[in-house]
Protein backbone atom coordinates (compact mmCIF):
# COMPACT_ATOMS: atom_id res chain seq x y z
CA UNK A 1 0.00 0.00 0.00
CA UNK A 2 1.03 3.89 -0.61
CA UNK A 3 0.38 6.37 2.65
CA UNK A 4 0.74 9.68 0.98
CA UNK A 5 0.86 12.39 3.80
CA UNK A 6 2.25 15.39 5.30
CA UNK A 7 4.18 14.43 8.21
CA UNK A 8 3.39 17.49 10.30
CA UNK A 9 -0.30 16.76 9.76
CA UNK A 10 -1.67 15.48 13.01
CA UNK A 11 -4.35 13.22 11.38
CA UNK A 12 -1.57 12.12 9.11
CA UNK A 13 0.31 10.86 12.14
CA UNK A 14 -2.52 9.45 13.90
CA UNK A 15 -3.14 7.28 10.57
CA UNK A 16 0.44 6.51 10.62
CA UNK A 17 0.35 5.33 13.75
CA UNK A 18 -3.00 3.20 13.08
CA UNK A 19 -1.46 1.74 10.43
CA UNK A 20 1.56 0.69 12.41
CA UNK A 21 -0.27 -0.72 15.37
CA UNK A 22 -1.62 -2.65 13.37
CA UNK A 23 1.11 -4.00 11.56
CA UNK A 24 0.47 -3.03 7.86
CA UNK A 25 3.38 -2.58 5.63
CA UNK A 26 3.20 0.75 3.52
CA UNK A 27 5.59 2.45 1.68
CA UNK A 28 5.58 6.26 3.12
CA UNK A 29 5.04 9.39 0.67
CA UNK A 30 5.76 13.26 1.52
CA UNK A 31 2.82 14.93 -0.64
CA UNK A 32 4.74 18.30 -0.02
CA UNK A 33 7.72 17.13 -1.68
CA UNK A 34 6.70 14.44 -3.82
CA UNK A 35 2.97 15.87 -4.97
CA UNK A 36 0.81 13.17 -6.49
CA UNK A 37 0.62 13.95 -10.69
CA UNK A 38 -2.70 14.79 -12.08
CA UNK A 39 -2.64 11.21 -13.81
CA UNK A 40 -2.55 9.71 -10.08
CA UNK A 41 -5.12 11.36 -8.69
CA UNK A 42 -7.38 10.28 -11.67
CA UNK A 43 -6.88 6.86 -10.85
CA UNK A 44 -7.17 7.41 -6.94
CA UNK A 45 -10.18 9.62 -7.40
CA UNK A 46 -11.82 6.45 -9.54
CA UNK A 47 -10.57 4.00 -6.63
CA UNK A 48 -11.89 5.59 -4.55
CA UNK A 49 -15.58 6.24 -5.43
CA UNK A 50 -16.02 9.72 -4.12
CA UNK A 51 -17.02 13.06 -5.74
CA UNK A 52 -14.15 15.04 -7.11
CA UNK A 53 -14.65 17.61 -4.58
CA UNK A 54 -13.78 15.53 -1.66
CA UNK A 55 -10.38 15.32 -2.97
CA UNK A 56 -9.52 18.79 -1.95
CA UNK A 57 -8.40 20.05 1.49
CA UNK A 58 -11.22 22.54 1.71
CA UNK A 59 -9.32 23.56 5.45
CA UNK A 60 -6.13 24.09 3.57
CA UNK A 61 -5.06 28.20 3.35
CA UNK A 62 -4.34 27.16 -0.39
CA UNK A 63 -7.83 26.18 -1.15
CA UNK A 64 -9.25 29.36 0.90
CA UNK A 65 -6.19 31.90 -0.66
CA UNK A 66 -7.77 30.45 -4.29
CA UNK A 67 -11.39 31.42 -3.28
CA UNK A 68 -11.79 27.31 -4.54
CA UNK A 69 -15.17 27.37 -2.56
CA UNK A 70 -17.05 29.73 -5.61
CA UNK A 71 -14.26 28.37 -8.48
CA UNK A 72 -14.74 24.45 -8.53
CA UNK A 73 -18.70 24.25 -10.11
CA UNK A 74 -17.08 26.20 -13.09
CA UNK A 75 -13.49 24.26 -13.50
CA UNK A 76 -13.30 20.56 -15.86
CA UNK A 77 -12.53 17.44 -13.98
CA UNK A 78 -9.34 17.73 -15.88
CA UNK A 79 -8.64 21.28 -14.89
CA UNK A 80 -9.51 20.01 -10.76
CA UNK A 81 -6.87 17.18 -11.73
CA UNK A 82 -4.41 19.93 -13.14
CA UNK A 83 -4.77 22.21 -10.28
CA UNK A 84 -4.63 19.46 -7.11
CA UNK A 85 -1.02 18.72 -9.29
CA UNK A 86 0.16 21.90 -8.46
CA UNK A 87 0.11 21.73 -4.75
CA UNK A 88 0.34 18.48 -2.67
CA UNK A 89 -1.28 21.16 0.35
CA UNK A 90 -4.75 21.25 -1.84
CA UNK A 91 -4.86 17.57 -1.24
CA UNK A 92 -6.85 16.20 1.38
CA UNK A 93 -4.95 13.95 3.43
CA UNK A 94 -3.64 11.30 4.46
CA UNK A 95 -4.46 9.13 1.20
CA UNK A 96 -3.76 5.44 1.63
CA UNK A 97 -3.86 3.86 -1.83
CA UNK A 98 -4.14 -0.19 -2.52
CA UNK A 99 -4.49 -2.26 -5.38
CA UNK A 100 -8.45 -1.41 -5.60
CA UNK A 101 -8.89 1.49 -3.62
CA UNK A 102 -8.57 4.94 -2.23
CA UNK A 103 -8.87 6.22 1.03
CA UNK A 104 -9.00 10.39 1.25
CA UNK A 105 -8.65 11.52 4.92
CA UNK A 106 -8.77 9.17 7.99
CA UNK A 107 -11.94 8.31 9.09
CA UNK A 108 -10.88 5.18 11.25
CA UNK A 109 -14.10 3.10 10.80
CA UNK A 110 -13.80 3.47 7.09
CA UNK A 111 -9.71 2.26 6.97
CA UNK A 112 -10.68 -0.55 9.36
CA UNK A 113 -13.54 -2.21 7.30
CA UNK A 114 -11.62 -1.60 4.24
CA UNK A 115 -8.51 -3.31 5.67
CA UNK A 116 -10.24 -6.33 6.99
CA UNK A 117 -11.65 -7.09 4.05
Amino acid sequence: MLFVCYPKCSTCKKAQTWLEGRGLSFQLRDIKTDNPTAGELKEWHRRSGLPLRRLFNTSGLQYKALGLKDKLDTMTEAEQYELLATDGMLVKRPILVGEDFALFGFREPEWSQRLSD
